[in-house]
């Protein structure tokens, strides 16, 4: 089956409220800020067995400010104190993103949630295992993060979880943009989030994702280095109000960025190992392109999914080179990866703040760390400091355990 050259979905969808709260920053501006300097937010741990040889890096998010509004209706002030750490992040930056897009003072509107969360529970049965409790098996005691901030808001039009590992909070914005595309919303809420924890450290030390550098914090993450051996993990949660194009303009809401498009597929080839054969990461960029209506000619960016894994990586930029042909010279690559770590479920929707920040600030993040190139990674790469440019259309790409592909297009206001 040939890729489509239209889209019915191909209906400007606007970004018109952000909250987040991230390694590199609680708001757009300070995200943008710490991004375009190529600050670090990765630093050492203490979250594993201290008798482990290695030291342990990730960049995890400060404390978080508990968000009035997110306690203003099922959970009372000190239930959302006590909430997990997973749903303070995703509930806060919810509420400042309901908030800021102004929609939240108009009764009466359909709006939805998609929450991106690749293992819900996971810090649930964590803590259930070493409490020595049962609670691993009682459904009653894992209430749905995504209902519950979306009672806490009012919300009445559907709260969903979606899950495809680090694609999560990416599939997220794609149900949101069809949802709104095809009527079923007047607006939606959307993104995702992850956290750090033991359980999640040690698994992906035992799968061999995470990088064994020991030395310094803020050179661990080297995404298409030749030094790279894989990722630093991150945490933190971006979420995104979105509305048709034509409501945001006609109400004169402050419009940050477009969704014009997204495209998905699946490898079908292995639970944890990256397929060294994108066929299928490149035709989920083909997807996106063609669902936004763009050409190769008219991407100025690409935010690489490059976590810094050896195998992820060369296959990503091969996947590049092949959606985008002869326009691969000239379309600059990066990966903020190298500052913020990955945040697994979050990384997608952090990675579309990143691309706004491009458009906001008409200049390409770096990667940093990028000291010598890989051969295998052939891209016009934004090394160690940001680029100005003319940033109007960019591509962000997520690639999930599982072989769940994702690719956004993104266009400036």
């Amino acid at each position: 089956m040939t890729t489509p050259t239209t889209s019915p979905s191909r209906l400007p969808v606007a970004i018109t409220g952000m909250g987040m709260h991230t390694p590199l920053g609680h708001d757009f501006q300070s995200v943008a800020e710490a991004l375009m300097a190529g600050r670090s937010g990765i630093r050492e741990i203490d979250l594993v067995d201290s008798s482990r040889a290695l030291r342990q890096f990730a960049a995890p998010v400060d404390p978080i400010p508990i968000c009035e509004g997110h306690s203003s209706r099922s959970l009372g002030r000190g239930e959302a104190a006590h909430a997990s750490r997973l749903e303070q992040l995703c509930g806060s930056a919810t509420t400042t993103a309901y908030r800021a897009s102004g929609l939240a003072t108009r009764p009466g509107l359909r709006v939805g949630l998609v929450l991106g969360i690749g293992a819900e529970q996971l810090k649930t049965w964590e803590a259930d295992f070493l409490a020595g409790g049962d609670a691993v098996f009682d459904g009653a005691r894992q209430p749905c993060i995504a209902a519950r901030i979306g009672q806490s808001l009012g919300l009445t039009g559907p709260c969903i979880t979606v899950a495809a590992a680090c694609a999560s909070s990416g599939y997220a914005l794609a149900v949101a943009h069809r949802w709104i595309s095809s009527g079923r919303v007047d607006a939606c809420l959307a993104g995702g989030g992850d956290v750090i924890s033991p359980l999640a450290l040690a698994a992906f030390y035992n799968l061999r994702a995470l990088s064994r550098r020991d030395d310094d914090p803020a050179k661990a993450s080297r995404p298409f280095d030749k030094a790279r051996d894989g990722f630093v993990m991150g945490e933190g949660a971006a979420m995104f109000m979105l509305e048709r194009e034509i409501d945001a303009r006609s109400r004169t809401a402050a419009i940050h960025g477009l969704l014009a498009g997204a495209g998905m597929s699946s490898d079908a080839s292995h639970m944890v190992a990256p397929c060294a054969e994108p066929a299928e990461a490149t035709r989920a960029i083909e997807r996106a392109l063609a669902d936004a209506g763009v050409t190769p000619d008219a991407i100025d960016y690409v935010n690489a999914h490059a976590a810094g894994t050896p195998v992820g990586d060369a296959a990503e930029a091969l996947a590049i080179r092949r959606a985008l042909g002869d326009a691969a010279d000239r379309v600059p690559v990066s990966s903020t990866k190298s500052m913020s770590g990955h945040l697994v479920s979050g990384a997608s929707a952090f990675e579309a703040v990143a691309c706004l920040a491009a458009f906001d600030r008409q200049s390409l993040p770096p990667t940093i760390n990028l000291d010598d190139p890989d051969e295998a990674c052939p891209l016009n790469h934004v090394a160690h400091q940001a680029r100005p440019a003319r940033v109007r259309t960019a591509l962000s790409n997520s690639f999930g355990f599982g072989g769940s592909n994702l690719c956004l297009v993104l266009k400036a206001a």
